[in-house]
């Protein structure tokens, strides 16, 4: 039997590592345990959000993890193409590494294969059992069904490139790429004059596309570009949930009182997937708890998912009809007439703000898509909306 921990966080990603850091500034006396399956935490990602996704306050305690900064971004349709200056950020996995393993010094265990979880205690595969107040599950989106959900899927590649290439700021959206049968878009980051993060994403209803597919697709995207990649660095995939509908009082219940954090809690934005910003939020309200036991923790985490479930009603509207509504290779279309609206309503969408008067504006006017597909989609009555049950 291993010492006891006031907090035991498994997985090692955003969430949890944010989590970690934050109690070490706010709690450095609590005993805190950060375990990773991995050889490091943070895993091979690229976290990204806008400025306005965050406060200042919540900006400033972050810092030191970000990576790149720039003054703004692109989006570029088969008909349409904008600058948006509204600074945009980066947090690479390296980085996030490097600054809690010198912050949680001794905190911190990788390579260590979780057997089981329950909110006070985690049995590792060498049947070594390690013992807490409470303990947070971070590993990342496990399907539920109590949740109805598209899919965003991506294949990233960091290239080194044989000459500049001349990009000043990310292009976060070129959808004038083929569509294939969903909404497929190439998002660029560029992270040094020769250096490129290169990611092809496709928001799809059920099948993933192939690797090698992906992996061909960026190489002639670059080639589109003129630009001549010179080595691989590194890469990244993933699958997140778009969420369309569900139940979230039952997926808590589904859970049996285990804290969890993260995409774990479904704590994303419903329709880009970014997850930075409910990370912080979530890292600050642990931190402020005056004491740390498993029933309070959960309930707490549980309190903050259901105020964020209830606010996000509009945007899961929003991707049904994206999802259910529109012709698959044409989704683009939809993303290009939202591209068009006012600089502060795009601000606000991305960080969850919309108002109400944001929300008669996007649906205003002709729609991009059959109404009665539309309608059928928002009353949440489309036949389609059976494929998208996971089991």
């Amino acid at each position: 039997m291993d010492i006891s921990w006031d907090l035991i966080l498994v997985g090692g990603g955003l969430a949890n590592g944010l989590i970690a850091m934050r109690l070490k500034q706010y709690q450095p006396n609590l005993r805190v345990l950060l375990i990773e399956e991995s050889s490091d935490i943070g895993g091979n990602h690229t976290w990204s959000f806008h400025q306005d996704d965050l406060t200042k306050a919540e900006l400033e305690w972050i810092s030191s993890l970000i990576a790149h900064r720039w003054s703004g971004y692109d989006v570029v349709f088969p008909s349409y193409k904008r600058t948006l200056l509204h600074p945009y950020f980066s947090i690479t996995s390296e980085k996030f590494s490097y600054t809690l393993n010198s912050l949680l010094k001794g905190c911190i265990r990788t390579n260590e294969h979780v057997k089981n979880i329950t909110p006070n205690n985690v049995t590792l595969n060498n049947g070594m059992i390690l013992t807490a107040n409470a303990v947070i599950d971070g590993r990342g989106w496990s399907d539920n069904l109590n949740i109805v959900y598209g899919k965003q899927a991506f294949l990233g590649q960091e290239w080194e490139l044989d000459s500049p290439h001349g990009l000043i700021q990310p292009i976060l959206m070129d959808a004038t790429v083929k569509q294939n049968g969903g909404y497929h878009f190439v998002y660029v980051l560029p992270f040094s004059p020769t250096r490129l993060l290169i990611e092809n994403t496709y928001y799809v209803d059920d099948k993933l596309r192939d690797k090698s597919m992906l992996t061909s697709e960026i190489a002639e995207y670059a080639n589109q570009q003129g630009w001549r990649l010179l080595s691989l660095v590194r890469e990244e995939c993933g699958c997140l949930p778009i969420t369309l509908m569900g139940d979230n009082l039952k997926f808590w219940q589904s859970l049996e009182g285990q804290p969890v954090s993260g995409m774990r809690a479904i704590l994303s934005h419903p329709t880009t997937g970014y997850t930075l910003q409910h990370a912080v939020r979530l890292a600050d309200i642990i931190a402020d708890l005056p004491e740390f036991d498993h029933i309070n923790l959960f309930l707490a985490l549980k309190e903050y998912s259901n105020t964020q479930w209830n606010k996000q009603r509009f945007f899961r509207m929003l991707n049904r009809m994206f999802f259910l509504a529109g012709e698959q290779n044409n989704r683009w279309v939809i993303m290009q007439r939202f591209y068009k609206l006012s600089p502060e309503l795009i601000s606000r969408f991305y960080s969850g703000k919309t108002t109400l008067i944001d929300k008669i504006r996007i649906l205003l006017g002709k729609p991009p898509i059959p109404l009665v597909n539309a309608i059928s989609a928002i009353i949440k009555r489309h036949p389609k909306l059976k494929n998208y049950h996971h089991e």
